[in-house]
C-alpha cells in the first residue's frame, strides 16, 4: 500500500478545545500514567490511544485530557515510567506551550519501597524517596535508606 493511501486510512482523534495532551508514553505504561495522574478518578473527558506507531518508541500511547492543566510536580511523576513524555498545553484548539517531563528530586506516595521490612510496607505511612540517580532511576527511601533501582521500582 502506498504512503498516500496509508495516510488517508489512519484514524484521527478529535482535537480538544482546552486541556493537556501527553504524548510519547511507552505503550506498556499507559495505564500506570493514568493511575499516577489520578485520571481514573476525574470527571473530565479523557481520550487515550495505545500501541500507536512511533518512530522513536516503536509503539506509543497518548492521553488527551479536556479542561485539565497539570502542575509541574504532578507531571514530573510520570518521568518514572515515561521519561521521554511530552506535554502539549492546548487553549482554544492551539498548542500554546510544550513541556518535557523531568524526574523530580523527591517522589512521595506513588512508589513502593523495595525493602519488605521498611515501615512503609508495614504501617500506614506515605512513602518518600530521594532520587539519587536518573540513569537508571535510583531512589533512596527516606525511612529505611534502602535503594530501589530500575526494574525494582513498583508503583503502589
Amino acid at each position: 500500500m502506498d504512503n498516500s493511501r496509508k495516510n488517508k486510512l489512519k484514524l484521527k482523534v478529535s482535537a480538544i478545545k482546552d486541556g493537556t495532551v501527553i504524548d510519547h508514553i511507552p505503550a506498556q505504561y499507559l495505564f500506570k500514567v493514568i493511575s499516577i495522574l489520578g485520571l481514573d478518578n476525574i470527571e473530565n473527558q479523557i481520550t487515550f490511544g495505545t500501541n500507536l506507531e512511533s518512530e522513536k518508541l516503536g509503539s506509543k500511547a497518548i492521553i488527551k485530557v479536556s479542561d485539565k492543566f497539570f502542575e509541574n510536580d504532578e507531571i514530573n511523576k510520570i518521568a518514572l515510567v515515561a521519561p521521554h513524555a511530552k506535554l502539549n498545553i492546548i487553549r482554544d484548539y492551539d498548542v500554546v506551550e510544550k513541556k518535557v517531563v523531568e524526574i523530580p528530586k523527591e517522589i512521595r506516595g506513588i512508589v513502593k519501597c523495595f525493602n519488605p521490612k521498611c515501615i512503609t510496607n508495614n504501617e500506614h505511612i506515605i512513602t518518600s524517596f530521594q532520587v539519587v540517580d536518573t540513569s537508571p532511576i535510583a531512589l533512596k527511601c527516606k525511612y529505611c535508606e534502602k535503594h530501589t533501582v530500575g526494574d525494582q521500582i513498583k508503583m503502589q
